[in-house]
Order: structure tokens, then C-alpha cells, then sequence
């Protein structure tokens, strides 16, 4: 069972924290795979208050933090002031003895603070990004994604991204299946690219304008495995190819194709996990036209070949191997 840790501090939103304990901290004997074993932590000891109204007690300090599989940070208290230097220490430690190390919205400070994000490039919530460039001119700082995959260290934009940055996790530990199975509980979309847009202008559309790009989006779903233009796209939304991709990249944060090309590779994942075809009919089922571009596709994708996550996946039925699965930027 792996470890995971996430830091608790008095006065935080609970909205990122909430998501990190119902999604490795709800035991899930319906999947049939080892859960995880969440431990939430603080330096603090007693209760602490969290924005709201309530108070919370972390069962553990940060010598257990420092000690998990996975060490998250998904906030800091004050993104202008200094990170407890025992919270850079449990970190650095952590990362020391090879944790795999994860930040969501703010906790990017605490990481940059530690030294673990020098020379890497990371992400943040959208309104604290020119804010982490300048503090932290040694990292390549990310505005526009949801999260960045740096395979051992991992950051995640704000809010609703750290959803998706731990889906992520989850798809990267135990695959496809499982994931999606997590997000249907969760009602969320089971997949949003990390490379997608966090800040989206006008994200409340009129309904006309959602109904048309949520046509097309449904149309192109159940049409994978043939060939998707963009022109086709747009008639089904009913709508000229010019307002159309106006329209979808305004709402998505990302262009027709290339979010054809994501499903297309995230369709592709559960065939390769239980599946038995060869790796060319799996590409052909999902729609890509060669076997060439289904592997140039999937490996710009996942990080690896198709044929390295079936591996990966399909010995002993086991999901734990850690694959990692960054979608490409914008």
C-alpha cells in the first residue's frame, strides 16, 4: 500500500485539501487494487481553524509526512512570506530519500522555498504565477496548464486543476480503469489534459454556444475510431470552422484536434491495460490513421511507448508501476 502525505496548516481553505482526502483517503474495495494509505499533517499541534468556520486536528507531524510515497503540499499559508523552515526541511528530506514530491495552487511556494523546483519547469494557480517567477527566478514557471509532470516532482494549478493533478496520480499508479472509475464516482470528467488552459475567458458561455461545442465534443466521441476534421466538428456544432474553433478554444483552452488527439490517446489507455490485440489495431480502434502516428501521439502523450505501459500494466494484473503520463502544452 502506498504512502501518501498531505500538509494541514492553520487558516487554509479546505477546498484542496477536501479533494486530496476523498481521492486517496476513501478506501475503495470496489477496484480491487491496494488503496492508498493517506496521512493528513502539520507541523501545528491542536486543533486549527480552516476558512469556513470549523476547526481540524492532523493526526500527524511531519516527521510522518516527510516518511510518505508521495509527500503534497497544497497550499501555503502566505505566498509573500516565508515557508517554516521545518516544512522546506521535511521536504527536502523527503525528496532526499526519493518521494515522489506534489504541490496544488500555492503549495508550489513551499517546493520553489525548497529548492525542488530549481530549473524545472512548474505550475501554479493563474494568480500567483508572476508572483512565484519573481520570487523564484530558477524555475520555468507555467501559467497556462492545468498541471506539469516532471515524473518525481509534480505541480498542479489551483482549485478544480488539483482534481485532475490527482486523477493523474491515480491514472499514473493503477491506470486507466481505475482512474476513471474514481472520476465517475467523483462526477468529474475522467481526463482533462495537463497542458489544457487553467484560466478559460468567459467561462460561463451562453447556453447556445454550449450546447453547439458540447455536440460536437459528443459526436466526435462516438466517431474515434474514423476520421475527425475540424470542418466536421463545426457542422455538427453547427457553426462556421472559424467561430467554431473561436468558440472551442474559449471554452476548452485547446484547439479541436488537439483535444481529439487527447481522447483518442486516453481511449487507447484501458485497451493497452486489459487488452490483447497488437499495439497497430489498438491505434486503429481508437482512430489513428498509422502505427507511426499512433506511437509518435501516445509517446509525446504518456512519456513512453505504447508497448512500454501495456508492460507496464498487464504483468500479474498489477497497476503500481509509476508511467509517467503528461499531456504536451498548448
Amino acid at each position: 500500500m502506498s504512502t501518501v502525505s498531505v500538509l494541514a496548516f492553520d487558516g487554509m481553505a479546505p477546498f484542496e485539501l477536501a479533494s486530496v482526502v476523498e481521492i486517496f483517503g476513501r478506501p475503495r474495495p470496489e477496484l480491487d487494487v491496494p488503496w492508498y494509505d493517506l496521512r493528513v499533517c502539520s507541523a501545528e499541534r491542536g486543533p486549527m481553524r480552516a476558512l469556513g468556520g470549523f476547526t481540524m486536528i492532523a493526526d500527524h507531524g511531519l516527521e510522518a509526512f516527510a516518511a510518505a510515497d508521495t509527500v503534497m503540499v497544497v497550499a501555503v499559508p502566505d505566498v509573500r512570506g516565508d515557508v517554516p523552515a521545518e516544512v522546506v526541511t521535511a521536504l527536502r528530506e523527503a525528496r532526499a530519500r526519493g518521494a515522489r514530491i506534489v504541490s496544488i495552487c500555492s503549495g508550489a511556494f513551499a517546493l520553489a522555498a525548497a529548492g525542488l523546483l530549481d530549473g524545472r519547469a512548474a505550475t501554479t494557480h493563474w494568480r500567483h504565477a508572476d508572483l512565484l517567477r519573481r520570487r523564484y527566478p530558477k524555475v520555468r514557471v507555467t501559467p497556462d496548464v492545468l498541471y506539469v509532470d516532471g515524473d518525481d516532482v509534480l505541480t498542479g494549478a489551483g482549485s478544480a486543476a488539483g482534481i485532475d493533478l490527482c486523477l493523474h496520480l491515480v491514472r499514473k499508479d493503477h491506470g486507466a480503469r481505475v482512474a476513471n472509475a474514481v472520476a465517475r464516482r467523483l462526477v468529474v470528467p475522467p481526463h482533462r489534459d495537463g497542458g489544457q488552459a487553467q484560466f478559460v475567458e468567459a467561462p460561463v458561455r451562453p447556453r447556445a454556444a454550449d450546447d453547439a461545442i458540447g455536440r460536437s465534443m459528443a459526436w466526435a466521441l462516438a466517431h474515434l475510431a474514423e476520421p475527425i476534421t475540424v470542418a466536421a466538428m463545426a457542422r455538427e456544432a453547427r457553426l462556421s470552422r472559424r467561430t467554431f474553433v473561436r468558440h472551442f478554444a474559449r471554452e476548452t483552452g485547446t484547439s479541436p484536434l488537439r483535444w481529439v488527439v487527447a481522447q483518442r490517446v486516453m481511449a487507447a489507455l484501458p485497451l493497452l491495460e486489459e487488452g490483447t490485440p497488437p499495439v497497430e489495431e489498438v491505434g486503429a480502434a481508437v482512430g489513428f490513421e498509422s502505427p507511426a502516428t499512433f506511437r509518435h501521439h501516445f509517446s509525446r502523450a504518456m512519456r513512453t511507448s505504447p508497448s512500454a505501459y501495456r508492460r507496464a500494466f498487464r504483468a500479474d494484473g498489477v497497476r503500481s508501476a509509476r508511467v509517467s503520463g503528461s499531456a504536451p502544452p498548448r
